[in-house]
């Protein structure tokens, strides 16, 4: 009897720990949900011509407060930053190139589509989850020109993606202040281009 009423004790305590656990990983997954994310998942340097251009693929994720704003019809701009450099031994870097490219989402309500705008050129979209699939690929972005680069030298790309809080509207500024909500900005992506041969990532 008294083998059982330990072996039923055991049971109790192990129970009530995997209860825990379970408590605790539901609440973290519905903390985590809420949340936005951005990240990097692959990227490129293709010649084309005389120019190199950027193809990625990005991860994103958009919190309810993210996706709301947007069918409120405010738009959300991304700044796509790429960086080439000649690693230095003794010193920092030498910048060679740096670009900066905007990609802005919106909602228009009248014909009732998200638009992913680049440039002068924009796509049309009846679902938020496929304007953010071709939000989230970055292809044939033109980044610099073959005369830029020095044949058998070693070079350093590296790439981030982010949302500019900067050019939301006042309205949304405040809420976008520390709140992980508004937070979406990828890690710093960095790979070692052979500029013409296969690529290595890191």
């Amino acid at each position: 009897m008294h083998c059982c009423k330990k072996i039923k004790q055991a049971l109790i305590k192990q129970l009530s720990a995997c209860f825990v656990a379970c408590v605790l990983a539901l609440f973290a997954a519905t903390a985590f949900a809420g949340n936005s994310s951005l990240n990097i998942k692959s990227a490129e340097l293709l010649a084309l011509d005389d120019v190199y251009v950027l193809n990625a693929d990005v991860e994103m994720k958009f919190s309810e407060k993210i996706e709301e704003a947007i069918s409120k019809g405010f738009e959300l701009n991304f700044l796509i930053e790429f960086q080439l450099a000649k690693p230095r031994k003794y010193w920092f870097d030498d910048e060679i190139v740096t670009v900066t490219h905007n990609v802005a989402l919106t909602y228009h309500a009248l014909s009732r589509q998200f638009l992913v705008i680049r440039g002068d050129q924009q796509k049309a979209f009846v679902r938020l989850d496929e304007a953010m699939d071709d939000l989230s690929y970055v292809s044939g972005l033109k980044v610099f020109h073959s005369a830029e680069i020095e044949k058998g030298e070693s070079y350093k790309a590296a790439l981030l993606m982010r949302l500019n809080t900067k050019k939301l509207p006042k309205v949304l500024q405040g809420d976008a202040i520390g709140s992980d909500d508004w937070k979406m900005s990828s890690q710093r992506f960095e790979w070692v281009p052979s500029l013409g041969k296969p690529e290595s990532t890191k």
